[in-house]
C-alpha cells in the first residue's frame, strides 16, 4: 500500500510548485492511475515519493518511508521512462547486474525475460531494442525482486496498441495477485480502461479522487461509432441537420452534434444516439455497416504476448492465464473483484522465498558491472599498448633509468599512461552509474552507500594491480624481444619500484572512484586524477622547499623502535616493508596522492551524509 500525504515540491522561482499538497492512496490489489495533461505534476509526484526531488510531505510504502525500507528492490519496482542501461549490454546481462544488486539468484533474470516475452532476445544488445521491448525490459527489471508495489510513469507512452494491451493485462494480473500498482497517464480512455481508482491532477493539485465506475460515468463522453462506405456524406448530413435544428424553436430538437472523422469509413458522433443517427442514414439511403454506442474507447485490442517472435507454448499459455486476462477483459472498463494472494506472482516464475541479501551483495554487483562494461577493458588495453610504445622508445634511445623503461614513463609526462588508465577505470566505476544508472529500479538514482563504495574500491584496486602487473611484464618482454636480453638491466631496488608502481596505480584508481562518486561524472573523476601531478604535486614540492631545513633528528631506526614497542612481535622482514612505505610516502607524488585521497574521502563522506539527511 502506498500513502502519499501532503506532497509539495520546491517552488520554481515565481512559478507555483509543480505539486501542491497532494494526498492520495494506492491500495493493494488495485491499479491506481494518476491522470492529468502534460505538466500536471504526475512525474514530479512520483519523484517526490521516490525521494528523487526535494520537497515536503511524506510517502509511505506499507507504512514506512522509502529510506527506512531495508531492501527497496524487494518492496518497490520502478519504471521511470526508458531503461537506464548501457546500450552495449545484453538484456540478460543487464538483469543479472540488477539481480546481483537486489540479492536474487542469477537465473531469476531468465525467468523475468520469459515472463515479459523477451527470452528469445536475451543476448541482444539493448541499443537495438524498440520502445516496446524497452518497456518490457523495464518491467522485467522492476519485477526482479518480487516487489509488493509497482510504480510506473506512463509505461504505455509511445508503444503500439497491442503492446499497450499486453502491458495492461500484465498489470491487471499483478494487481489480481495482491500487488499495488501506481501508474500515470495523460489518456482519459486508458485510465478508464485499466484503473480501479483514478486520481486526477491539474496544475499540481488534486481535483478528483474517484472509483473507476464514477470516473467513467462523469468523465467519458458517450459517442456513436459509425462505419459506412459513405461516411463523409453521412457526416455532412448530420452536421447540416444539427445546424438546422439549432435555429428551430423546439428546444427538444435543438441539440449540438459533433462529428469526428476517424478514418475513411469510420466516424464518431457526439451529442446524439444510435436511433437518431440510424434514422438519418435510413432517410437518405446511406448503408451503415456498424452502429454502436461507445464511451470514447477504441474497443478490444489483441495483445502482443511476446516481442521476440517465439510461438506461445504451453508454459506461455499457463503464464498468460495466470498473469494476464483475456484480450476482451483486458480492455473492458468493467470493474473486477480483488483477489489478494500471499505475494505477487507467486506462481511458476516467482521464487517462493527469496534469500536475504548478504554482505557480499555489493561486491557481486560490482563484479558483474565491471565484467559487463567493455569500456574498462578497452581502457586497460590502450594503457598497456601506449606503455609498451613509450618503453620501446626509451629503451631504444638509452640513457633512461630502467624504472622509467619498465613503467613506460618518460620524464616529459607528469603521469605515466597506465596511471591515467587506472584512474579512468576507477572513474568509470561510478561515472557509468550516473550515466546509465543500473540501480535505478532500486531508488531511481545511484545510492552512495558505504558497502557499494567499498566494493568499487576493491574491484577498481584489483583492476589497477592487474593493469600494473601487465604493464611491467609487457614492457620488459617487448624491450628484451626487440633489443636483446641486455636492454633491461637488473634493478637493485625492484621491491621499492614494484610497490611504488602498484601503489601509484591503485591510488589513481581510488581517486577516480571517489571523485566520480562525489561529482557524479566520469570526466570529473579523470580530472581529479590529472590534478594530482598538475596541481597537487607542484604544491607539495613548493611546501617542502619552503619548510626544508637541516633535520635535527632522523627517522632512521623507526621500524626497529616500532617492533620493540609492539605488543605482538612481528617478523624482522616487515622492517623492509615499513622502510619502503616510508620512502614512498615522503616522495612528492606519494604525498600528493595521499593528500588528494584524504580530501576526496572527506568530500565523499559529506555527500553521503547529506544524501541520508534528504
Amino acid at each position: 500500500m502506498i500513502q502519499a500525504i501532503g506532497l509539495t515540491s520546491e517552488p520554481r522561482g515565481e512559478l507555483p510548485p509543480a505539486v501542491d499538497d497532494l494526498t492520495f492512496e494506492a491500495r493493494p490489489g488495485r491499479i491506481t492511475v494518476l491522470l492529468g495533461p502534460a505538466a500536471a505534476g504526475k512525474t514530479t509526484a512520483l519523484r517526490l515519493m521516490l525521494q528523487l526531488e526535494y520537497g515536503r510531505g511524506v510517502a509511505l510504502f506499507r507504512g514506512r518511508p522509502l529510506h527506512r525500507v531495508p531492501h527497496p528492490a524487494r518492496e518497490l519496482g520502478v519504471v521511470l521512462g526508458d531503461v537506464p542501461a548501457h546500450p552495449a549490454r545484453t538484456a540478460r546481462g543487464h538483469l543479472r547486474i540488477l539481480g546481483a544488486a537486489a540479492g536474487v539468484p542469477a537465473d531469476r533474470a531468465d525467468d523475468m525475460l520469459d515472463l515479459v516475452g523477451l527470452s528469445g532476445l536475451a543476448d541482444q544488445r539493448l541499443g537495438g531494442f524498440s520502445r516496446g521491448m524497452d518497456r518490457r525490459l523495464g518491467l522485467a527489471a522492476a519485477l526482479l525482486g518480487d516487489p509488493h508495489t509497482l510504480v510506473l510513469d506512463e509505461p504505455a507512452e509511445g508503444v503500439s496498441p497491442r503492446e499497450a494491451a499486453w502491458l495492461h493485462g500484465l498489470l491487471r494480473g499483478y494487481a489480481a495477485q495482491g500487488g499495488a500498482v501506481l501508474t500515470t497517464s495523460r489518456n482519459v480512455k486508458e485510465a478508464a480502461r485499466i484503473a480501479d481508482r483514478v486520481v486526477t491532477l491539474e496544475d499540481g493539485r488534486l481535483i478528483a479522487d474517484q472509483e473507476a465506475a464514477d470516473f467513467r460515468r462523469t468523465r467519458l463522453r458517450p459517442r456513436v461509432a459509425v462505419r459506412s462506405p459513405h461516411a463523409d456524406r453521412l457526416a455532412a448530413l448530420l452536421i447540416d441537420e444539427s445546424q438546422r435544428a439549432d435555429h428551430t424553436s423546439d428546444p427538444a430538437v435543438g441539440r449540438a452534434v459533433e462529428v469526428v472523422r476517424e478514418s475513411g469509413t469510420r466516424i464518431s458522433v457526439y451529442g446524439s444516439n444510435c436511433a437518431a443517427v440510424g434514422e438519418a442514414a435510413f432517410r437518405h439511403g446511406i448503408p451503415v455497416h456498424r452502429l454502436a454506442d461507445e464511451t470514447g474507447d477504441t474497443g478490444p485490442v489483441v495483445p502482443l504476448h511476446r516481442a521476440d517472435g517465439r510461438p506461445q507454448g504451453l508454459a506461455d499459455d499457463t503464464m498468460s492465464d495466470t498473469l494476464a486476462l483475456p484480450a476482451a477483459e483486458a480492455t473492458a472498463p468493467a470493474p473486477r473483484p480483488v483477489r489478494p494472494a500471499p505475494a505477487p506472482f507467486a506462481g511458476r516464475l516467482a521464487i517462493p522465498r527469496l534469500p536475504a541479501p548478504g554482505p557480499a551483495r555489493p561486491l557481486r554487483y560490482e563484479l558483474r558491472r565491471a565484467v559487463g562494461d567493455r569500456a574498462g577493458l578497452l581502457v586497460a588495453a590502450a594503457s598497456v599498448l601506449v606503455s609498451v610504445v613509450l618503453a620501446l622508445l626509451l629503451a631504444r634511445h638509452g640513457g633512461a633509468p630502467m624504472s622509467r623503461v619498465l613503467t613506460g614513463w618518460p620524464r616529459q609526462l607528469p603521469f605515466p599512461p597506465a596511471a591515467l588508465g587506472a584512474g579512468l577505470i576507477g572513474a568509470l566505476a561510478f561515472g557509468q552509474e550516473f550515466r546509465y544508472p543500473a540501480l535505478a529500479p532500486e531508488r531511481g538514482s545511484v545510492p552512495r552507500r558505504l558497502g557499494l563504495l567499498l566494493a568499487k574500491l576493491l574491484v577498481s584496486g584489483a583492476a589497477a594491480l592487474a593493469l600494473g602487473g601487465c604493464v611491467l611484464a609487457a614492457d620488459d618482454a617487448a624491450a628484451r624481444t626487440l633489443f636483446g636480453p641486455d636492454a633491461v638491466t637488473g634493478i637493485a631496488e625492484r621491491p621499492v619500484l614494484t610497490a611504488g608502481w602498484l601503489g601509484l596505480l591503485v591510488g589513481c584508481a581510488w581517486a577516480g572512484v571517489l571523485a566520480a562518486g562525489v561529482f557524479r561524472s566520469t570526466t570529473m573523476g579523470l580530472a581529479a586524477v590529472l590534478a594530482v601531478p598538475v596541481l597537487v604535486v607542484p604544491l607539495v614540492q613548493h611546501v617542502q622547499h619552503v619548510v626544508a631545513e637541516p633535520a635535527a633528528r632522523s627517522l632512521a631506526g623507526l621500524p626497529a623502535r616500532l617492533r620493540s614497542s609492539a605488543l605482538v612481535q612481528w617478523p624482522s622482514g616487515i622492517d623492509q616493508g615499513v622502510l619502503v612505505v616510508m620512502r614512498l610516502a615522503t616522495q612528492p607524488v606519494g604525498s600528493a596522492l595521499t593528500l588528494s585521497l584524504a580530501a576526496l574521502v572527506c568530500a565523499y563522506t559529506l555527500t553521503m551524509r547529506r544524501g541520508r539527511m534528504r
